[in-house]
């Protein structure tokens, strides 16, 4: 016999009172009294341990709201884009004048199996970010890989602006070369403007300094007067938001039926482009969608013409000395240069374009840009 009982049946059989049964048992005589009251109501089966849910939750998300939230999210998941609580209340947006915060809609998420909570995942707010502070300030680039219906493999290039997100240009390529990169950069840059800056990663359709001097790719962005940046080898993280946007558009096609052709390809990445650009909320910029970013904002510009194309570039490869210094031929005399000794042993790449000369590491950074004095032998920093 429980303590409930007891306690009961010592009051009400017994006749006891409240007071010398709860010193007998260590309990408190109004919970004596609540027990008795119970008991006078509903019998022993009124006594027994009740819940302390509550028994209506005044905020709780009505039923027909956590069905659409469902529903949203089980639309977006088949489109393949993103089907996240702050994607869907987004939507809700749209719909609803009052929609239920965030939070909200992750709680029904989990209540009703779509997440599984990840405590141990690193926190978002943890992440160090870099973002361009105006559009066309920098553009990202890449190339991935997709298969055809047949197995055929071929080539995706991207390209996205830094600050908005917007992708500017996807095309499907059978192999992506410097002049076919190229192409894309030049019907980008006729539509949205052209950046002040690229950032790439080393790969050879941008970049062949490494190879003894520029391609066609890195002509054109000098001539422009457009900063050519890329990432350090084996780090993609510097190019990480152009490799989050090939994984957003791979989520996309990988739910679509498999393209038979190039042109059926194309014609499903201009679809998710159109969601991607003018639809889809971004959460990096504060849920509001990359064109409504990249308009809200004047643009940045490239800073003007660095080399004159077709003045006959002359490319050398050499390496600092321990004096921090480089040798250059000019006609039939010989110039030291001097980059400073903090640069001493690195090699580096000599764009030389008649008596205008830079030089540039093999990461792309510019350690220096001179004009040539002939007359003398020494080119000192500073000059």
């Amino acid at each position: 016999m429980d303590l409930a009982r007891y306690v009961v049946d010592a009051v009400v059989l017994e006749g006891r009172s409240y007071r010398e049964v709860a010193q007998a048992h260590g309990v408190s005589k109004s919970w004596v009294g609540k027990l008795v009251g119970r008991f006078r109501e509903g019998g022993y089966g009124a006594i027994g341990p009740r819940s302390r849910a509550a028994r209506r939750i005044p905020h709780r998300t009505a039923d027909a709201l956590e069905d659409e939230i469902c529903a949203l999210r089980k639309e977006l998941t088949e489109l393949g884009v993103d089907g996240g609580a702050a994607t869907i209340g987004y939507h809700l947006g749209v719909r609803h004048e009052h929609v239920p915060s965030i939070s909200t809609i992750w709680r029904v998420l989990r209540r009703r199996g779509f997440v599984t909570p990840q405590p141990h995942k690193r926190p978002r707010s943890s992440w160090i970010r870099f973002q361009a502070q105006l559009p066309n300030e920098c553009w990202q680039s890449d190339v991935t890989h997709w298969r055809l219906a047949d197995g055929t493999e071929v080539e995706i290039v991207n390209f996205i602006d830094d600050h908005s997100r917007v992708a500017v240009a996807s095309r499907v390529l059978t192999v992506a070369t410097a002049p076919k990169v190229l192409e894309v950069f030049r019907e980008a840059g006729a539509r949205w403007g052209f950046p002040a800056a690229l950032l790439t990663d080393n790969g050879c359709v941008y970049t062949t300094w490494h190879r003894g001097g520029p391609n066609v790719m890195q002509t054109e962005l000098l001539a422009a007067g457009i900063d050519y940046r890329h990432s350090r080898p084996y780090h993609p993280q510097t190019c990480g938001k152009v490799e989050r946007f090939h994984q957003t558009m791979k989520a996309f096609l990988v739910n679509r039926p498999a393209a038979c052709s190039i042109a059926a390809l194309q014609a499903q990445i201009d679809r998710f482009l159109g969601y991607y650009n003018d639809v889809r909320p971004h959460q990096s910029i504060g849920r509001k969608t990359p064109r409504t970013t990249f308009e809200a904002r004047d643009k940045a510009r490239p800073s003007g013409p660095k080399i004159r194309v077709g003045a006959g570039v002359r490319v050398r490869r050499d390496r600092i000395d321990k004096g921090g210094k480089l040798t250059l031929r000019h006609g039939t005399r010989l110039h030291h240069i001097g980059v400073g000794h903090a640069h001493k042993g690195k090699r580096v790449t000599m764009l030389v374009n008649g008596l205008d000369v830079r030089v540039i590491s093999l990461d792309g950074e510019l350690l220096r840009h001179l004009q040539l004095d002939p007359t003398r032998d020494y080119q000192p920093l500073g000059s």
